[in-house]
């Protein structure tokens, strides 16, 4: 008999993620973010920290004063650096680009 491999989709808890991709200061912060309801992941409100996350998926969730948008691009295995955890995810936020290149072009 043939066996049929699924591949296994690689997954990050929410909580780790948002730290890993430096999108909250500590895990704490993260944590607190999801058990307060903050955070959605396509749409739907996530209310546990143990929430797999893979690439693909869609995450909104509070910023300062605003809604940030995120589009999952790659799972780091790490909190590296902040050049390092931007290449993980495309921000969607509305007027995210425009803020980016105006900061560019005061440096």
């Amino acid at each position: 008999m043939s066996r049929q491999v699924v591949p296994v989709r690689e997954t990050r808890r929410i909580d780790r993620l948002l730290w890993m991709l430096r999108l909250t200061r500590t895990r704490g912060a993260a944590q607190d973010l999801v058990c307060e309801g903050h955070v959605r992941v396509n749409g739907r409100r996530v209310l546990r920290c143990s929430q797999a996350i893979a690439v693909g998926d869609i995450v909104t969730m509070p910023h300062n004063e605003a809604v940030r948008i995120i589009e999952i691009l790659d799972l780091p295995s790490r909190r590296g650096p902040p050049v390092e955890a931007l290449a993980m995810f495309r921000d969607h936020t509305p007027g995210a680009n425009a803020s980016v290149s105006q900061e560019g072009e005061a440096s």
